[in-house]
């Protein structure tokens, strides 16, 4: 059995038109969410019902870094995230690709990036059905958390439609406040 925790950064800025998309910042409600996020990690890790995370990827956008420095506050200890350009902007296929060649002594590993590659991942590893899956496929919304176990013995056998979706956390679940604008 694997474990894949998929995480879409927090909520960026759009206050500078001359930035690069890459370059973009969190803003405060993005800040408080990938905070927000880490405390309900810390707290499901404590309670067992999630995993331990040792082996993290992510995207090496501004963003991305911002977000997993708001979840390793929350958390209370580093993730040590190796960055890897190709999830930038990534397509759910490069995803499996980068997720296969994860190393098989880690049975739980996070991916942290951007949409559409992580819903589109996470759409084509759950197969249809459940209400998580149907929250899912509404909207994956930003500092989202999503926890797929999947029935594996090698990250190599990664594949559509074999995975749970065990978990699928939003901030605005544990604070209105972090919701979406009205």
């Amino acid at each position: 059995m694997k474990t894949l925790t998929l995480l879409r950064h927090a909520k960026s800025g759009y206050d500078d038109p001359l930035l690069r998309d890459f370059d973009r910042p969190l803003n405060d409600r993005g800040r408080r969410a990938a905070t927000r996020i880490g405390g309900w990690l810390r707290n499901a890790q404590d309670r067992g019902t999630m995993p331990d995370i040792r082996h993290v990827m992510a995207s090496p956008a501004v963003r991305v870094r911002q977000t997993i420095e708001g979840i390793e506050s929350g958390l209370g200890r580093p993730l040590a995230p190796i960055y890897e350009r190709r999830i930038y902007l990534s397509s759910s296929a490069t995803l499996v690709e980068l997720v296969a060649g994860f190393p098989d002594d880690q049975a739980h590993a996070m991916l942290v990036g951007h949409n559409p590659g992580l819903e589109d991942l996470l759409l084509e590893l759950v197969p249809p059905g459940g209400a998580l899956r149907a929250e899912a496929e509404l909207k994956y919304p930003t500092a989202t958390l999503a926890r797929l176990d999947i029935a594996i013995d090698r990250w190599a056998q990664i594949g559509g439609g074999r995975a749970e979706l065990a978990h699928f956390i939003r901030p605005r679940d544990l604070d209105p406040a972090l919701g979406p604008d009205d």
